[in-house]
């Protein structure tokens, strides 16, 4: 069976940017038959939340650095290099869900 992967979707007040950016990765990852949990929270909680997640998907500047892959995902409020941000999200949840198995 292939892990679902828990992803947090954060932004700085995490309610705006983080809601677009959830809708994004929820298709995206529907669309690659990826297995996703999503958690909208505000960057503030990312650390204590990190334990249970396998990676952190963020619209702001990451205030620390945190033990599981983090991404900035900048791009899919600008527009600018969705692609090659859509293929590092992707790539990192396959990663983590070679590595469960």
């Amino acid at each position: 069976m292939t892990k679902k992967v828990n992803v947090l979707v954060a932004c700085g007040a995490g309610i705006a940017t983080s809601t677009v950016v959830m809708s994004k990765v929820e298709q995206l990852f529907k669309d690659n038959n990826i297995d996703v949990n999503l958690m909208q929270i505000k960057i503030a909680e990312a650390a204590s939340k990190q334990e249970d997640a396998d990676m952190l998907i963020s619209t702001t500047v990451l205030p620390t650095t945190y033990s599981i892959p983090t991404i900035k995902a900048m791009g899919y409020l600008t527009g600018i290099g969705v692609d090659k941000l859509n293929k590092e999200v992707i790539d990192t949840a396959k990663k983590i869900q070679d590595e469960a198995n």
